[in-house]
């Protein structure tokens, strides 16, 4: 209980000490609170990305992957130019070869796209994405009718001038109107809405609901295949999805005809794949966050001590009285350390007060999504307290060392 007592004291001690000079306080603790802004900001970039990816760029689902003419996960010009060299365009035989072979995928679609402008009357919107796609491009695209149907094979096989559409073009276009029935001209080719997607939202301030998605048939026949296409597949389980992969891989290749050895002429992305890129990436942005959070706790530490320090030769009058009435070394020793810990803790919960602002002022004014996660508040408030326990250890260490006789006889 005494010690306890005398824990309480110190924390008492302390608080009157930060209040008593409070300007003082504040300059002493602006490292750590720039090193816990930096590293709560950091982690909420970091935990609201992981969030928005997995929900909204990654509609391939657990269980998709797509082969696609050329993807760069990481950008690299001379590696891009030496796949538009090697790399033909993906077509519709190869496509059809895969469709019939592939035992592990439960569904094969094309998709293909291009910008476009659309009109309904008097209305006009430009670069909306016309998606050339097969009937299944439903399922595996993860689109989701909110009014009407999605078009089907039979669409798709007579080159059906129908057309889904998103919700942008619904609201901008149709938005006073039941759209399903009504004909929108699409470069100047009409085309039967059969149904509206729901909305999808955006990634990264770029609406996902600006499309229109036509069977692949009626695309190539009015825009032609010459620029290629892209497949995309579903496993028939998660379990399989490596070995789908592998099997679509090697159908490819024998189809292409290449020699063991040689590189791809494709490439294939799935899901897994995009969060581990982004896993690396998010690895790179956080060791550089480590990185500047260190110097700022360091130098923040080292400003504390040296304030510690200042305090001790000013208290140690105080420090004399204390010891000849009865005080002990440890209670001497806790009082600074309580204290320096107090001093950083405070740095680190304005720290985290910053760090939550910015989260909220960035996810208002700009498309980049913040989510402020519980263990980075923790951590950063553990941490700053942790930098003040061990840069306050020389200080109160002093402290609790100096002689009684000889610190009464310091001035007041």
């Amino acid at each position: 209980m005494e010690g306890h007592a005398s824990f309480w004291e110190a924390v008492k001690g302390a608080v009157a000490s930060l209040r008593s000079s409070k300007l003082r306080s504040f300059l002493t603790l602006l490292g750590i609170i720039l090193a816990t802004t930096t590293l709560i900001a950091v982690m909420s970039v970091i935990k609201g990305m992981d969030v928005y990816i997995a929900k909204n760029v990654s509609s391939m689902g657990a269980d998709g992957f797509r082969i696609r003419r050329i993807v760069m996960m990481q950008w690299n010009p001379k590696k891009f130019l030496e796949m538009q060299r090697r790399n033909p365009v993906l077509n519709r035989d190869e496509f059809q070869f895969l469709r019939e072979h592939a035992t592990l995928a439960s569904e094969y679609g094309i998709e293909t796209n291009r910008g476009a402008a659309v009109s309904f009357g008097k209305e006009h919107l430009e670069g909306v994405a016309v998606i050339g796609g097969t009937a299944n491009i439903a399922l595996i695209g993860n689109f989701t009718s909110e009014q009407g149907r999605f078009f089907n094979e039979i669409d798709n096989r007579r080159k059906g001038m129908v057309a889904f559409v998103g919700k942008d073009v619904k609201d901008h276009l149709l938005a006073n109107t039941d759209p399903v029935g009504k004909t929108i001209t699409v470069d100047g080719k009409p085309f039967e809405v059969v149904g509206v997607a729901k909305a999808k939202g955006s990634v990264f301030g770029q609406s996902q609901d600006n499309f229109v998605i036509v069977p692949a048939e009626t695309y190539f026949k009015i825009w032609g295949a010459r620029q290629g296409m892209g497949y995309d597949a579903i496993a028939i389980d998660h379990a399989h999805l490596a070995a789908a992969q592998e099997e679509s891989r090697v159908l490819l290749r024998a189809y292409r005809h290449l020699k063991p050895g040689a590189d791809d002429t494709f490439s294939m992305v799935t899901s897994d794949s995009l969060l581990n890129f982004w896993d690396q990436l998010t690895g790179a942005i956080a060791a550089t966050a480590v990185g500047v959070v260190s110097v700022f706790l360091v130098v923040g530490g080292v400003v504390i001590m040296n304030i510690m320090l200042a305090v001790v030769t000013e208290r140690t009058h105080e420090i004399g009285i204390r010891k000849s009435v009865g005080a002990r070394r440890q209670d001497i020793l806790n009082q600074f350390l309580v204290e320096s810990a107090m001093l950083a803790a405070m740095g680190g919960l304005i720290g985290v007060a910053a760090a939550w602002l910015v989260a909220v002022l960035v996810s208002s004014l700009t498309p980049v999504p913040m989510s402020v996660p519980l263990t980075a508040v923790i951590v950063g408030v553990t941490l700053s307290a942790t930098v003040g326990l061990f840069f306050g250890i020389y200080p109160a260490r002093r402290a609790a060392g100096l002689d009684p006789i000889e610190a009464l006889r310091a001035e007041k």
